[in-house]
């Protein structure tokens, strides 16, 4: 076989693979209507009751008519597509047990389409359920039209992207849901939290959050939702920085992943 032909035929194998596991994941998602449901139900829940309840009590002074449940919108798009990457990625750790993870790991494909595959899958999963919450935007006062709708579905990619990646690192390095949920709690959950998603970052804390990619996910989604132009003090960083940090965190997560795939197991 001619070196060109068994480079046509590696690319086929990983391509196939990478289309097995990304549709596996979508078909297993939308035959599990409870999981659809609750894309849209359980953040709205949490929007309205810690909006509602914090409402009365928010304000800035760089931008006095900018309400809660409009500040806390964007925290809870990205708290969605945490979630979503945390449960998606876990079902690695399950079908590892079950021996379908073994049964992909011997076949044809290489380990870097088992990641792509994997992520984009989980990926896709929690893009549909962002995206099912984000048609409730004109609830929290932004319109459809002027929603910068390209510069909100790169962001969306970017951070499902680089949240599923770390999720699937995780979920190949560990041998249990139990173990792989702590993790996660501590390494995700307090970031999404000092992220600028649920208050304003006060000025004394701006230069720390400044190395936390969330909060340049929230502050990108914000820009987004607000066609481009926040309100004065609701970001930490440029545009440019932002996507620029992104890249960065979607780019790191997906090395290591397939770090971690290439040599455990």
């Amino acid at each position: 076989m001619s070196t060109a032909a068994a480079t046509q035929s590696a690319f086929a194998q990983d391509f196939a693979t990478v289309s097995v596991l990304w549709r596996r994941d979508i078909v297993r998602f939308f035959r599990e209507r409870t999981r659809v449901v609750g894309a849209l139900v359980q953040p709205l829940i949490f929007w309205f009751v810690i909006g509602s309840g914090l409402s009365p009590t928010f304000h800035m002074e760089a931008a006095a008519d900018v309400s809660y449940m409009a500040y806390f919108f964007p925290g809870v798009i990205l708290m969605v597509v945490l979630f979503t990457s945390i449960f998606a990625t876990m079902s690695l750790i399950e079908d590892r047990h079950n021996g379908f993870m073994q049964a992909v790991l011997v076949g044809p494909g290489s380990r870097g389409a088992v990641v792509l595959g994997k992520s984009l899958g989980s990926t896709t999963v929690a893009l549909v359920q962002a995206s099912l919450f984000v048609l409730l935007a004109p609830l929290a006062g932004f319109g459809y039209a002027s929603i910068d709708w390209p510069m909100l579905a790169f962001v969306l990619l970017l951070t499902s992207l680089a949240l599923t990646t770390t999720g699937f690192a995780v979920a190949w390095w560990l041998d249990s849901t139990q173990g792989y949920h702590v993790v996660m709690s501590v390494l995700l959950l307090p970031l999404w939290i000092m992220s600028g998603a649920m208050f304003p970052a006060p000025r004394s804390l701006q230069r720390v959050l400044a190395f936390n990619p969330m909060s340049h996910s929230v502050g990108a989604l914000r820009r987004a939702l607000y066609g481009g132009m926040p309100p004065a003090g609701t970001v930490l960083a440029s545009a440019g920085v932002e996507l620029g940090v992104l890249i960065a965190f979607a780019i790191t997560g997906f090395a290591f992943a397939l770090v971690l795939a290439v040599r455990k197991r």
